[in-house]
């Protein structure tokens, strides 16, 4: 068996639902260019049966402890070459979607996505409302339409805007259809119903990272928002990458995140460095329009959970929050094709031509990692409303 490629060797051992041949949807983790078969391979660390499963949510039920003793046990068993007998190549599994996600909670953690935004559609007051810098905004989402990475990508059908003011909205496909580039955060158990999750203790309950897609029609969007946000302009659909980063993995990366200005409040405070180093960029129709960086996020992951539980809310295993859109400072860096054209303003060249918005038949492939941990990548194709 060949040495693992670099971003799916020791350091990263991602984690996956795959199906061997006509076999039932199992268990796998990723080394190299190859999945193992983690059932097969009789780890002892937990319970047999626990990787027999079409979902990870059994094993990351079990807890941090059970993720860290099987992490060791299959670094032993890859480094004796124990696991090349139930390795199968990537390119003859089919990979499927890692979770049952019971819970989706979307945020919007970058400042410059958001003052963006805000210019855009609210040209005439600040960029950022009053509560922004405050609390990481977020909505709950639709776990009913999170998708694996690959999944075509209906364009959605809508009411859309008046075309004049005071005039009544038309009803059709959505004609600036989008996508967000996001992080997204996999949950294991956490505490009873009315027990909030401390912000330095939210590593005990990150299991780990996708890429996220967040797939957005904005004419749709705009439409509906006011007053209660965002609605059926995100919840047709969601995709994410097939293979779960574990957040242990990603450790060597984490970094003080950008200063937060006024303080946050106490139970929004994060005693170690907690932001993500993650190289990040956005391919359409084979062309990169844009390279970012997962550290530029406002708000990070352990203040994300945090808020979301502060209330007494719980979230189980599997639960799924993601990020936003992550931009950075300049136009090179945005993770939105509205950020990039600009409301539609600017095009967007690609090899299929220029774009401001989506068009059927453009696919959008969002990558990440580092040289030694890859997040891999999350994709989709759009097709035409009528199919």
């Amino acid at each position: 068996m060949p040495v693992p490629e670099p971003g799916y060797g020791v350091e990263n051992l991602p984690y996956g639902i795959v199906r061997f041949g006509d076999g039932s949807p199992r268990a796998a983790v990723r080394v190299g260019d190859y999945a193992i078969d983690l059932d097969a391979l009789g780890l002892q660390s937990v319970p047999d049966g626990t990787f027999a499963q079409p979902s990870l949510n059994a094993f990351i039920a079990l807890g941090r402890g059970a993720w860290t003793e099987v992490r060791e046990e299959l670094v032993r068993f890859i480094e004796e070459g124990l696991h090349a007998e139930h390795a199968t190549a990537v390119g003859h599994v089919e990979s499927l979607l890692p979770i049952e996600v019971g819970d989706y909670v979307d945020f919007y953690a970058s400042i410059e996505h958001a003052s963006n935004v805000g210019r855009m559609f609210r040209p005439d007051a600040e960029p950022l409302l009053p509560n922004w810098k405050h609390l990481p905004v977020g909505y709950h989402g639709r776990a009913g339409t999170v998708v694996v990475s690959g999944t075509p990508i209906r364009r959605p059908m809508g009411q859309r805007p008046p075309a004049e003011p005071g005039g009544a909205p038309t009803f059709g496909p959505e004609p600036r259809l989008d996508i967000e580039l996001e992080l997204g955060f996999v949950c294991g158990d956490g505490p009873a119903l009315g027990t909030p999750i401390d912000a330095n203790d939210a590593r005990e309950h990150l299991f780990g990272c996708v890429l996220v897609n967040d797939w957005s029609a904005r004419a749709i969007q705009r439409w509906e928002y006011v007053p209660l946000g965002p609605f059926l302009g995100k919840s047709f659909a969601t995709s994410i990458s097939p293979w779960i980063v574990p957040f242990d993995a990603l450790e060597p990366y984490l970094v003080d995140g950008p200063e937060q200005d006024p303080a946050p409040l106490d139970y929004l405070r994060v005693d170690a460095p907690s932001a993500l180093d993650l190289p990040l960029e956005v391919i359409l129709n084979d062309t990169v329009v844009s390279r970012t960086n997962a550290s530029h996020l406002y708000w990070n992951a352990a203040q994300m959970l945090a808020h979301m539980t502060v209330n007494g809310a719980t979230v189980r295993a599997g639960d799924l929050f993601a990020s936003g859109t992550i931009s950075g400072p300049d136009r090179g860096s945005l993770g939105s094709l509205l950020e990039l054209s600009w409301g539609g303003r600017d095009t967007i060249e690609t090899t299929r031509g220029e774009r401001t918005f989506l068009e059927d038949g453009d696919t959008v492939v969002l990558r990440g990692g580092h040289g030694l941990v890859s997040m891999g990548e999350v994709s989709g194709t759009v097709v035409s409303a009528e199919g």
